[in-house]
């Protein structure tokens, strides 16, 4: 247990100014009229942690009220004037099957859908900008520190919109956040695969920016975890949804990226119950690893060499498939009884990694335990890993078909 004021040896600077913002145990975003206990939904992504889906900066304070707590919300220009339409988005169904009026008196949605401001193109992805004639903005479900995601409908398409707030007063921090829409932009425009979140359009304006994306219904892999409180899923879904991640990023990684911030909020869950990878914010290209921002990612997930701020290769999402397939198989949050900067603390200076269960597959143990090795030369390409998991799968299928882990750190498997 970390004293009040302890140092951490070789993890990043507690006393940096940014060092809250980077404590991302309960997810990116903060899902909405829960409090500010709750957890999130992950972007294009959508839900995080214990409770949602979805992926940014968190906010840490409640934001049940429809009211936007961003710093644009008494800007001259996003005053409402007295018969304007423009500046109230239309209403869309929302999950129950209830419609959802009244985004007035939202900031983030006046800012996006007033059309009376500009709207300027994508540099390069003009193809990609946003016709916001079409888009029907639907009630916030998440929200972090510099913007919100929306549910809404894009020509009919339910979608997920994530509008970021331009910085109105720090110029040097609206231009790094203007360089990362951008990146975010074109990664989203290349990546083209069955096994990450597709991307619609995108648009800036004066006040904001706006990425839109398709929606996943079934949430985030942590949200859905978590709401079966400790009980795993199936293991023949484990595997499969596993070996979805792992061509996924095998698909990232041939690309040369790297996505920096995997775990399972930014996991989500498609219809038919396959992975769609989600939240390329933070993504970066391999060859720029030199003078990359270390503090990215989440502790609980992050590999040791990027707590330390080592320099660092793909392999660092690697490492987190580790952790996220040790989740799926235990149904479980990693690290549950340790602070995040404990987690960093263990991992880093005492070579902790989530138990292994007992009754687990060997080849499964295999896989963790080679993706979450402390030299990233001895982690496996992704390439490798769907090999491997091609293998656990065959294996499952042909003796433990039934099988299923319920909650296995310490209980024997049982078939049914």
């Amino acid at each position: 247990m970390l004293e009040a004021g302890q140092k951490i040896t070789g993890i990043i600077d507690l006393n940096k100014p940014h060092f809250n913002e980077l404590d991302l145990s309960q997810g990116p975003y903060r899902k909405l009229a829960e409090g500010s206990n709750m957890s999130i939904e992950s972007f294009g992504s959508l839900q995080t942690s214990n409770e949602g889906s979805v992926a940014m900066s968190t906010d840490q304070s409640s934001i049940a009220s429809n009211e936007s707590h961003t710093r644009i919300l008494n800007h001259p220009g996003l005053r409402r004037r007295a018969n304007d339409n423009n500046l109230t988005a239309h209403s869309v169904n929302n999950r129950r099957g209830r419609v959802s009026h009244a985004l007035s008196d939202d900031a983030l949605a006046r800012a996006l859908m007033d059309l009376n401001s500009p709207t300027w193109g994508l540099a390069n992805f003009d193809e990609w900008t946003l016709d916001l004639r079409k888009l029907n903005m639907g009630e916030p479900f998440a929200q972090g520190a510099f913007g919100k995601l929306y549910r809404g409908t894009y020509i009919g398409e339910d979608v997920a919109i994530k509008i970021l707030e331009r910085p109105e007063n720090d110029p040097e921090k609206a231009q790094v956040m203007e360089q990362q829409f951008q990146q975010e932009v074109m990664m989203l425009a290349t990546l083209k695969h069955p096994n990450i979140v597709r991307f619609i359009g995108a648009c800036r304006k004066p006040f904001v920016w706006c990425i839109v994306t398709e929606y996943a219904k079934g949430g985030s892999v942590r949200n859905f975890l978590s709401r079966r409180q400790g009980r795993a899923i199936p293991l023949r879904l484990a595997v499969k949804q596993a070996l979805d991640v792992a061509r996924g990023m095998a698909y990232v990684h041939g690309l040369n990226y790297i996505h920096r911030d995997l775990k399972s909020d930014n996991l989500l869950i498609n219809s038919d119950k396959t992975i769609k990878i989600a939240d390329f914010g933070v993504a970066r290209i391999e060859v720029q690893t030199e003078g990359m921002t270390p503090e990215t990612g989440t502790y609980r997930w992050m590999a040791p060499e990027m707590i330390q701020h080592r320099p660092y290769t793909q392999k660092v999402d690697v490492y987190s498939f580790g952790i996220v397939l040790w989740e799926l198989i235990t149904g479980m949050l990693p690290f549950q009884n340790m602070t995040a900067v404990q987690a960093a603390f263990a991992v880093v200076n005492k070579g902790v990694r989530p138990p292994i269960p007992s009754d687990c597959l060997p080849v499964l143990a295999d896989i963790m335990t080679r993706c979450w090795d402390p030299n990233p030369e001895v982690r496996p390409p992704f390439t490798e890993v769907v090999r491997m998991l091609e293998y656990a799968e065959a294996e499952v299928l042909t003796t433990v078909r039934k099988a299923r882990f319920r909650c296995c750190i310490a209980r024997p498997m049982t078939l049914d």
